[in-house]
């Protein structure tokens, strides 16, 4: 007979998150599972744990102080010793974006921070880190005709709820060994105060009577009696408030316990919350800041800046269309002079390389995480090839008429932002913000001089 036992390999896993709260969480889930957990505060020591442990899963959050959680994992898929790890986000992210986005970067699935049990037997099972619910060893007989198998179930894993119950099977004999302990002082603390209050008063009572009077005829029949009755109701007194005291003192461990786990998972929705908050406040300012200053920004001329969006031909579309219309305005009221034209370049967050170009980077993507921060586009184009050609046909046309009195002068003038852009070391900073400032520097500039004001 031949027997093939299943074989069970401890798993370890390892939690990276800033919030003390969330690994707890997480790591009593996973602890319920019979996994090993270690935690690291930061992706940093995360990276630094990896250097000498090996765990079968790691559990990553996105938005953490320093390095960030799609750092962590592009650098832990790009060692070729932690490659093969798998890697699970686990923020309070969500969308098909996000998602995208981290198994891009090699992540193999997405995790909620308001867990349920449910997502993680799941995840776990898919990785294969759990053995199958129901494991069988197969005994095989050896026969000249038949060859029977008999399934031998292998022990069942205690389940969480089983677990609590032998916790607390541990925990009751230390409570009711405490309740003893109080029930016994307490008792002997009511015994000393009623034998200190009967000896004051005896003595009160010997110092009430007469000098010349002879003491009562002792009574021992009742003395015992009195003492007897006053200790047994002291006794029992005692007891009755030793009980009432066990009883408050277990609900209010059970009452701590839970109102502990209670606030850890409200401290952590609390934080994502806060978060959230603090990210749509400094949105919203700036939004208003530009929408604010934006609508005023004019020229010195008094005239208001054409804006060029990134990748476009700055002389050209409705820039051009403007300049037609200032150069028609201004012969109807018989100006005589010059047309100054200047172009200024913005700086971008942009993703990209230099071989396939660069692009626009997403709204929502980190600014730390841009791959650039310029114009690429504008800064390789010549005088030139920054006027479309319909622009060098009405610039030609203005000088081939001897008889107009106008004449356009284009000029380069590189990055002169009018519009402050945001701070970049701000953590919760993303593309979209910087670009909305960038968008209102990358722009045309129009001005008239007369002619009178040039010879002065």
């Amino acid at each position: 007979m031949s027997v093939e036992p299943s074989r069970h390999m401890p798993k370890r896993a390892l939690i990276v998150d800033d919030s003390r709260s969330a690994r707890v969480i997480l790591g009593r889930m996973l602890e319920g599972y019979g996994l090993t957990v270690d935690s690291s505060e930061s992706a940093e020591q995360g990276l630094e744990y990896l250097r000498h442990h090996r765990p079968d899963v790691i559990f990553m959050d996105h938005l953490m102080p320093g390095m960030d959680g799609f750092q962590a994992v592009q650098a832990i898929k790009g060692n070729p010793q932690t490659a093969t790890i798998p890697v699970i986000m686990y923020t309070s992210q969500e969308g098909e974006l996000y998602l995208s986005q981290a198994r891009a970067l090699g992540a193999v699935g997405v995790l909620p921070k308001t867990v349920k049990h449910a997502d993680v037997s799941k995840v776990l099972y898919q990785l294969r880190l759990l053995p199958d619910r129901r494991e069988s060893r197969v005994v095989v007989a050896a026969n000249d005709d038949v060859a029977p198998t008999v399934q031998i179930e292998s022990p069942r894993r205690p389940s969480i709820g089983e677990l609590e119950t032998a916790i607390r099977s541990a925990v009751a004999p230390l409570l009711n060994e405490h309740a003893s302990e109080m029930r016994r002082f307490v008792l002997a603390s009511l015994e000393s105060f009623a034998r200190r209050l009967a000896s004051e008063q005896k003595a009160a009572a010997a110092a009430a009577q007469p000098d010349v009077a002879e003491p009562p005829a002792p009574m021992p029949a009742r003395e015992p009696r009195r003492a007897w009755a006053l200790t047994a109701a002291i006794a029992a007194v005692a007891l009755l408030s030793t009980l009432v005291l066990a009883v408050l003192y277990t609900r209010s461990v059970d009452a701590t316990r839970a109102a502990l786990q209670t606030n850890a998972k409200l401290s952590a929705i609390v934080q994502e919350q806060e978060a959230q908050i603090d990210l749509l406040r400094a949105d919203t300012e700036r939004r208003n800041t530009i929408a604010a200053i934006a609508p005023a920004s004019t020229t010195a001329g008094g005239m208001r800046p054409e804006l060029v969006p990134y990748g476009e031909v700055p002389l050209a579309g409705t820039r051009l269309e403007r300049l037609r219309a200032l150069i028609t305005e201004l012969r109807e009221q018989g100006f005589k002079g010059k047309i100054k034209v200047a172009t200024y370049s913005g700086e971008f967050c942009l993703t990209g390389n230099g071989f396939e170009g660069y692009s626009l980077a997403a709204d929502d993507l980190p600014f730390k995480r841009c791959d650039v921060v310029g114009n690429p586009f504008d800064e390789s184009m010549s005088t030139a090839q920054r006027q479309s050609l319909a622009f060098a046909n009405l610039l030609s046309s203005l000088r081939s008429d001897s008889s107009d009195a106008l004449v356009v002068e284009v000029q380069h003038l590189g990055r002169q932002p009018t519009m402050p852009y945001p701070d970049p070391n701000q953590d919760m900073l993303t593309a979209g913000d910087w670009n909305r400032v960038a968008v209102l520097n990358n722009r045309v500039e129009f001005s008239a001089e007369p002619s009178g004001e040039a010879m002065e």
